[in-house]
């Protein structure tokens, strides 16, 4: 039997003894993070973990105290050097945004609050709130729409998806299961996330759902192969569920034809999601309004802020047109939840009714804060800017006899590779080599893809710190080491080992 009154003669609690000594060593490890992001750009992009780190990072569980300093000591030592390096100005891999230095001191605010944000009457629901009718404003939405936030563009397809499958004949399937429904059918092109079809298998759909639909040259998606696809499932008693169209492609940035899908999507009756993590707030920049318009139309939208708001990871976020619809899909009160008429448990509509999450940082205080130091304004020159450094690289590309492009520029993502002056040599190998000694150099971090089954040096600019030398400098050394392969692949009958 448990002794608690022998247990409760010392009782113990996380709070240091010595709070002034705490309070020193989080000012050095503020003013070591503020020198850290601001000078990282002339660090390497990306230094490989050493054996040591490593070593150091898989010791059994501590069962005794170590000093603060010690372990911030360790952090230094084994986790800092080896970060992944996305705030760095040459840092162009998947599409990751870079944080800022406001930002990343709301995270510290948000984790010394502390709150779980799904529930009850504090201010952080009320900043979650603002925040997402700020981000219905950026696209347009209706203001009586609902939104949610979560981890990532992943998350969101997933609960805009659940959200889709739920809303046909007013929740049948959440309270029958699929057994007695025909097959439901999402439509995507082979240029979607493959984040889709998780939502789908976690839908209970299963992959088989997926119609894979054509996509044009320039890999957006064939709407005459759309409407075929459709008719052909509506013939033999399928149900069109949703349509997923793209806002960016994450291969190559390429916008689907949306207003076209809108209109097929309308008149057939069938859910029209965006998966809108890579551009969809890309809507506010001048150029791209006409191809983005259709967001306003969608049933949901799916997007990144820590992509191109350039916040702390992570937080992405769904909007969904119709409220009561994606409250339906999810809401569920047992009594330990039961909103009150007052005190904590009152205030607004829990944020678990509109997803699957209870439990949930307060990742809305970065968003808010960085927004209301910069202005929204200045988030949509960055956008544009990045647009502009992405033309930029592409002119750079075209101007160099040895490289090539091997899609057009669409919006932020730019896809190339080098060819050199001989033809024989295996190009998907050697650029594969470029790309991995980029990395090892810390020269640059580009990404990778394959177009047509060409390997592809993939840069994704979602970073306001890069400039015009940053990609003069790209070119130069994916040159360098380009050459410096092929000359060393010569006599082994050209082909890289």
């Amino acid at each position: 039997m448990l002794d608690y009154e022998k247990i409760l003669e010392k009782e113990e609690t996380l709070d240091p003894e010595n709070w002034e000594g705490m309070k020193l060593l989080a000012h050095t490890m503020v003013n070591d993070m503020f020198d850290y992001m601001k000078n990282f750009k002339n660090e390497k992009v990306w230094t490989k973990p050493t054996d040591l780190a490593k070593s150091n990072l898989s010791k059994p569980l501590p069962m005794q105290p170590e000093e603060a300093e010690k372990v911030y000591s360790d952090f230094k030592a084994n986790i800092l050097p080896f970060n992944k390096g996305n705030i760095h100005p040459r840092f162009w891999s998947w599409v990751e945004g870079g944080s800022s230095p406001l930002a990343m001191m709301a995270e510290m605010l948000a984790a010394a609050m502390n709150p779980n944000v799904t529930i009850g009457d504090h201010a952080a629901m009320y900043v979650d709130a603002q925040v997402i009718d700020w981000i219905k404003e950026m696209v347009n939405f209706p203001k009586t729409a609902s939104g949610i936030l979560l981890s990532g563009g992943t998350m969101a397809n997933i609960t805009a998806i659940i959200t889709a499958r739920n809303a046909y004949k007013n929740n049948l399937v959440r309270q029958e299961g699929l057994r007695n429904i025909p097959k439901m059918v999402i439509y995507i092109t082979a240029e979607t996330h493959t984040c889709i079809q998780k939502a789908v298998e976690a839908a209970g759909l299963g992959a088989d759902a997926l119609q894979i639909v054509k996509f044009t040259p320039d890999f957006r998606m064939d709407v005459e192969h759309l409407k075929a696809c459709i008719a052909k499932d509506l013939k033999i008693g399928n149900i069109p569920l949703c349509v997923v169209g793209n806002a960016g492609t994450v291969n190559t940035g390429a916008i689907d034809p949306l207003n076209e899908i809108y209109e097929i999507c309308r008149d057939n009756k069938i859910w029209f999601h965006i998966d809108g993590a890579i551009g969809a707030l890309a809507k506010q920049v001048p150029e791209l309004q006409t191809q983005l318009k259709a967001i306003e139309y969608a049933d949901s939208v799916a997007l990144d802020l820590h992509k191109w708001m350039y916040v702390p990871y992570e937080v992405g976020c769904l909007l969904v047109k119709n409220k009561e619809l994606h409250r339906n899909a999810f809401a569920l009160t047992p009594a330990y939840l039961a909103k009150h008429e007052r005190g904590l448990a009152a205030g607004p509509d829990p944020i678990a009714n509109y997803g699957m999450e209870l439990s949930r940082g307060f990742k809305s205080l970065k968003v808010w804060m960085s927004i209301k130091e910069h202005g929204a304004d200045k988030f949509v020159r960055l956008m544009r800017q990045n647009i502009a450094q992405a033309f930029y690289l592409e002119s750079l590309v075209k101007k160099e006899p040895e490289l090539e492009m091997l899609t057009p520029v669409t919006m932020n993502i730019i896809c190339f590779r080098f060819i050199g002056k001989n033809s024989e040599l295996d190009l998907n190998v050697l650029n594969k080599e470029i790309l991995m000694r980029l990395h090892e150099d810390g020269v640059a971090a580009p990404s990778f893809t394959f177009i047509n089954n060409k390997y592809a040096i993939r840069v994704a600019n979602t970073n306001h710190r890069s400039t015009k030398p940053d990609f003069d400098a790209l070119v130069f050394d994916v040159l360098r080491i380009g050459r410096e392969l092929v000359k060393i692949s010569e006599p082994l009958e050209l082909e890289l080992k």
